[in-house]
């Protein structure tokens, strides 16, 4: 079996209706793509209290988010006057459909700004079912650690 062409199979665009009107927003470059998940990536490590890496944050700055992920769809929707919450709910579901998918990003339009949750390791191993219930045993080798003495008094004697 021969491939076919990847077009046939795979939907570059996102549309999305606001207000009466179709947004039609196109697929970032793969250089847009690419730092919109470096961006990303650097957010949720700051969220988690890690420390990101600077230099993405720092690029994050020049990179006018919204205005990446919506194309031409950006100043569509400026001109047509939507307002702030409007927009960043248009440019938040693109960043999910850029991130994840088309299903997460239809998730998130349509559960009222609420992104879905980043799936991390403990997650996947609970739904995978390799995490369980089952306590390890404290230690295998068969041997106990002494428990500490009380110290003793200086003086040696009775007080």
């Amino acid at each position: 079996m021969a491939f076919e062409a990847l077009s046939d199979y795979l939907d570059d665009s996102l549309t999305l209706p606001v207000g009466g009107r179709t947004y039609r927003i196109e697929a970032p470059s793969a250089e847009t793509g690419l730092r919109v998940q470096a961006v990303m990536q650097a957010a949720a490590v700051a969220a988690e209290g890690g420390q990101p890496d600077r230099e993405v944050l720092d690029d994050a700055a020049e990179l006018d988010l919204f205005r990446a992920v919506l194309g031409d769809a950006y100043d569509q929707l400026l001109a047509d006057g939507v307002n702030w919450p409007t927009l960043k709910h248009v440019a938040r579901t693109a960043l999910a459909w850029i991130m994840y998918d088309r299903e997460a990003a239809e998730t998130l339009w349509s559960g009222g700004g609420k992104a879905p949750a980043p799936v991390n390791r403990a997650d996947r191993r609970a739904r995978s079912g390799a995490a369980n219930s089952t306590r390890n045993p404290d230690s295998s080798s068969g041997t106990s650690t002494r428990r500490a003495r009380p110290a003793r008094r200086k003086g040696g004697g009775r007080g």
